[in-house]
């Protein structure tokens, strides 16, 4: 053989070599980010070829797969979609999945490896393969309530066991009808999808757990346990609580919302501060008790961390600010500044205070069975995140927070014959917009079976003067407390 053949020879037989790597390469290490892409479309047709599993709550699907003429097998439909949208999220053959249906899709799709067995029997026995079932903790009274009671307004709620951290409801409105985007028309599909981008109220956007805004008051929640933590104070401790509190540092001063000095003599205790809620005695303690004591119990309540991390639904991280100076210690200690949280994060912070200083991790997904819906194949566990609060200084914040609804700021919120705790907060962003109004509650006090958060981001028809968290988002509160309860 002559030269040139020789090299000929030995270029076809690297270029077989880079090949065959390559092929090893996609087929053993890309295949799983292959199948994954959304628009494989040989995955898709093999998706949409079996029957994808429910996403129940109780007995009721939420999502389900119907059989359909066409090209695909079988069409993905929605049950009380606005009402649940934020959590089952959109199966479309176009635009992917969001939400539960993209979390859980390996379960739903049937290609999560604890169902290996099962795809073998199927194989074997010529059965259609079906995906299987995700169960929910949402109490469908409690979703339904806050749903209705938030009415038109822009905003979000959530409720948690505090003794498991299981999510028991999960709303945000603005909402929207994820059954267009799993239409078999691209036209149809396309047309929700320009809708739903278009629209400057971000319906898709789950504003419980994916948006953080200024807390407000509710922080103080925080505040109070950093400083009954700290030993130095209970309750009934005597703090500075003037009409306005001068800024260190600074030539500005805090006010009181109204006005007002907290108590006689501008001194006020720590209950009665939280009870009608005291920019400026907690301003003071922001500064006493110095931005690190405010930062570590933050992250002891989950801040920092990202929540729901768990079942990869991307919720939002809530902060506190890294390196506050003096002045900013005080605004970030009334949750201003840059002190930012999602619901949840606020969710999370009066469960553990309900739960006795103990927080539970939060999870929506309770059960996962097989396609019969008899079998379960995993259950979720309740798991400790931390030990956000000592017993005792829990207890002292539960008193406190149920002071609040029967003699402070919380009034809307209280239940007849329940003994409800609660906090008040009014967060202010710009000149621009309107405050947002907050609140959030556990019930009933001697046996905490629920803990709510609520966001009013913007209110239809109130003037700005009449935005708060006893008027607007206690009252929210109070109707998925009830519906818990009963």
């Amino acid at each position: 053989m002559n030269k040139p053949l020789r090299r000929v020879a030995a270029g076809c037989l690297l270029l077989l070599f880079a090949l065959l790597i390559n092929v090893t390469y996609v087929q053993g290490f890309q295949a799983d980010e292959l199948n994954e892409r959304s628009d494989n479309r040989r995955v898709l047709l093999d998706e949409y070829s079996k029957e994808r599993g429910p996403i129940l709550v109780g007995e009721t699907e939420l999502a389900r797969s119907v059989p359909s003429d066409g090209e695909f097998a079988y069409q993905r439909e929605y049950t009380d979609p606005t009402v649940y949208a934020p959590l089952t999220g959109y199966y479309s053959s176009v635009f992917g999945r969001s939400a539960l249906e993209r979390a859980q899709n390996s379960v739903l799709s049937g290609d999560d490896d604890r169902f290996f067995v099962r795809r073998l029997v199927d194989l074997v026995s010529g059965e259609e393969q079906r995906g299987g079932a995700i169960e929910l903790t949402i109490n469908d009274e409690a979703q339904q309530a806050a749903y209705d009671a938030l009415g038109d307004n822009k905003g979000a709620a959530i409720a948690i066991d505090p003794s498991t951290g299981g999510i028991l409801a999960m709303v945000s409105k603005p909402s929207y009808d994820p059954n267009p985007l799993a239409s078999h028309s691209v036209e149809t599909q396309q047309e929700a999808w320009d809708e739903l981008n278009s629209d400057e109220d971000k319906p898709a956007l789950n504003r419980a757990i994916a948006q953080t805004l200024p807390p407000g008051s509710v922080f103080k929640l925080v505040t109070a346990a950093a400083a009954l933590e700290e030993g130095d104070y209970t309750p009934d401790s005597t703090i500075p609580g003037p009409a306005s509190y001068d800024l260190p540092l600074t030539d500005s001063e805090l006010p009181n919302y109204d006005g007002q000095a907290c108590g006689p003599g501008g001194q006020t205790t720590l209950t009665n501060a939280l009870d009608i809620s005291c920019n400026t005695a907690f301003a003071y303690l922001g500064n006493d008790l110095g931005g690190d004591a405010l930062r570590e119990q933050a992250q002891r309540f989950g801040f920092g961390s990202q929540p729901l991390a768990n079942e990869d639904l991307n919720a939002a991280a809530s902060q506190f600010p890294a390196d506050p100076d003096e002045p900013q210690e005080a605004l970030s200690a009334i949750g201003q500044y840059d002190v930012t949280v999602t619901p949840l994060q606020m969710a999370m912070v009066t469960a553990a205070i309900a739960n006795d200083g103990t927080l539970m991790t939060p999870y929506v997904v309770d059960e996962i069975l097989a396609p019969n819906l008899v079998r379960t194949f995993d259950e979720t566990e309740p798991s400790e995140q931390s030990e956000a609060m000592s017993e005792s200084a829990a207890q002292d914040l539960q008193e406190m927070m149920v002071s609040v609804v029967e003699n402070g700021t919380g009034s809307n919120a209280a239940i007849e014959d329940v003994e409800v705790g609660g906090k008040t907060g009014t967060a202010q962003s710009s000149p621009d917009r309107p405050p947002y109004a907050w609140f959030t509650s556990f019930a009933p006090a001697d046996d905490p079976q629920v803990a709510v958060a609520v966001v009013i981001e913007e209110a239809t028809d109130v003037p700005r003067t009449e935005i708060g968290g006893n008027a607007l988002a206690a009252p929210v509160a109070h109707d998925v407390m009830e519906a818990v309860l009963e």
